[in-house]
C-alpha cells in the first residue's frame, strides 16, 4: 500500500476521475508492480479487502482467476463500483472462471443497472465465441425496447452487443444497423481521428469492412 501510494500522481488521478475511478496511479507503472509480484491470490486477497482502488486494480493483475468460488465473485462484482475495477473483474478475472456462464445468466437481468451490465458484458463474449444456445433475436428485441432509457454503463454494455451481433452475425446485421439508426444511442459521441465511432451503425460497417 506504501509503494502504491507512492505512485500517486495528481495528473493521473485528473484523467481518471473524468472516467469515474478514484486513484492516480498510471497504469502503466501498477503493471509494472504486478509483473513484479507475479502470482500471489493470498496478497490479492488482501489488496481487494482494502477497498482502495488502486489495490483492487492490483489485485486483480496478480489473482488466480479459477480460485475463486462463484459466491467470492458475486460479491466482489457487486462492490465493484468504479468503472476499471469492474472492467478488469469481468475481463481479467470472471471471463477465465469455471463460474463465467452462471454469474452471465445471474447477472443479466439483475435489478442493479450496474450489476447487470456485467451480464451483458459476458453475453457480448458469447456472441463472438459461443453464440449456440443464445436468443440472438430476442436480445435484438430486448435491446430494441430498453437501450434508449438505460442508465449508462447498462445502455454502453447493450450497444456493444447490439454492435457485436452486427458485426458477427451476417444474416442479423440489417438489423442491428436499423435498431442502432433508429435509436441513436451513442450517434454523437466524440470520437478522435482514426478511431471507431461507437455509434453501432458506424461501429458494425467500419468492422466489417476490416474484415472483409
Amino acid at each position: 500500500m506504501a509503494e502504491l501510494a507512492a505512485l500517486e500522481d495528481p495528473r493521473a488521478r485528473a484523467v481518471n476521475e473524468k472516467h469515474g475511478d478514484d486513484h492516480g496511479v498510471n497504469l502503466g507503472k501498477l503493471r509494472a508492480v504486478a509483473k513484479r509480484l507475479k502470482t500471489q491470490q493470498d496478497l490479492a486477497a488482501g489488496l481487494w479487502a482494502t477497498g482502495d482502488t488502486a489495490a483492487r486494480l492490483l489485485a486483480l493483475l496478480i489473482c488466480r482467476p479459477k480460485a475463486f468460488t462463484r459466491d467470492e465473485l458475486d460479491v466482489m462484482l457487486r462492490e465493484a463500483r468504479r468503472p476499471k475495477v469492474h472492467d478488469w473483474l469481468v475481463n481479467y478475472v470472471v471471463k477465465k472462471s469455471a463460474h463465467a456462464e452462471d454469474l452471465r445468466r445471474t447477472w443479466f437481468s439483475d435489478p442493479d443497472p450496474v450489476v447487470a451490465s456485467a451480464g451483458w458484458a459476458l453475453t457480448i463474449d458469447r456472441v463472438a465465441k459461443k453464440p449456440d444456445g443464445l436468443d440472438l433475436p430476442g436480445l435484438l428485441d430486448q435491446i430494441e425496447e430498453e437501450m434508449k432509457d438505460a442508465p449508462e454503463r447498462l445502455q454502453w454494455a447493450m450497444n456493444h452487443c447490439l454492435a457485436q451481433i452486427g458485426i458477427e452475425h451476417p444474416d442479423l446485421r440489417a438489423r442491428a444497423i436499423g435498431i442502432g439508426e433508429r435509436l441513436e444511442v451513442l450517434e454523437d459521441y466524440p470520437t478522435p481521428p482514426n478511431c471507431t465511432s461507437p455509434f453501432a451503425p458506424i461501429w458494425i460497417r467500419d468492422m466489417v469492412r476490416r474484415q472483409s
